[in-house]
């Protein structure tokens, strides 16, 4: 309703300020329920940079949507203001490049912060795309980072074990939303590799998932765990979710 009088925000200051804003949210919370618990541990929200390369294909073909939805009166004027666009079925979505990250700038500090006990919130929101730039520096680009392979990089950063991934069903599927649908309990890494490239997992939803499990464990976790955010606990400890391991 402003956006005539207030001049937009380029798209990695608006990602900063919905990390810092939820992750300002999380560490209260988790600062206070640490408090009640009387366990003495300082948590932290970190504004995330992740790299990325400036010549990701994914900048001549912008797929990720991302904001409200326009009717097919209101896309010509989006179109107009040199926003590339694209229809779903609720209407039309402004679409922006999703590059694939390739590092966490601020890895080396998380990495500190967890060897003095600090729990760290980091990557919310993905993260804020740069790259590097001769005789400057880093630099923000107007794209949105995958909140799944920014996690799996993180994890990569800080040498982490489990990678747990959370999300709105308690497990993975095969053949998801059909007759044929099947649960996957334990699942090895061939197996979901082969399931992956076979086109089970959507683009959209459990894809990236399955890639940053796959990316995971291939750079020396452990252990990937995909479950329910409301059963993060069970899954946690082996009741419930989908168990990726090496074997």
């Amino acid at each position: 309703m402003a956006k005539d009088i207030t001049p937009a925000m380029p798209l990695g200051i608006c990602v900063a300020e919905s990390e810092g804003l939820i992750g300002y949210m999380i560490q209260q919370c988790m600062s206070n329920a640490l408090k009640k618990a009387n366990i003495d541990r300082s948590v932290v929200a970190l504004i995330t940079q992740v790299l990325v390369d400036e010549d990701d294909p994914s900048f001549k073909n912008p797929t990720k949507p991302i904001g409200p939805y326009y009717s097919d009166d209101e896309v010509e004027e989006i179109k107009n203001e040199g926003f590339q666009v694209k229809k779903e079925i609720e209407g039309w979505r402004i679409v922006v490049p999703s590059p694939d990250p390739k590092s966490i700038v601020e890895g080396e500090i998380i990495n500190k912060m967890l060897d003095d006990d600090i729990i760290v919130i980091a990557s919310g929101g993905g993260g804020m795309p740069v790259i590097e730039k001769e005789g400057w520096g880093l630099d923000g680009l107007e794209a949105v980072i995958d909140k799944d392979l920014a996690s799996e990089r993180l994890a990569e950063a800080i040498n982490a074990e489990l990678l747990l991934i959370l999300t709105n069903v308690e497990k993975v599927y095969l053949n998801y939303n059909t007759e044929e649908e099947k649960a996957l309990d334990e699942v090895s890494l061939n197996d979901l590799k082969k399931y992956y490239e076979e086109g089970h997992f959507a683009t959209g939803s459990m894809g990236p998932k399955i890639l940053a499990s796959i990316r995971f464990l291939e750079s020396g976790g452990k252990k990937v765990i995909i479950s329910d955010v409301d059963k993060a606990w069970n899954a946690f400890i082996g009741e419930t979710g989908t168990i990726i391991t090496k074997q």
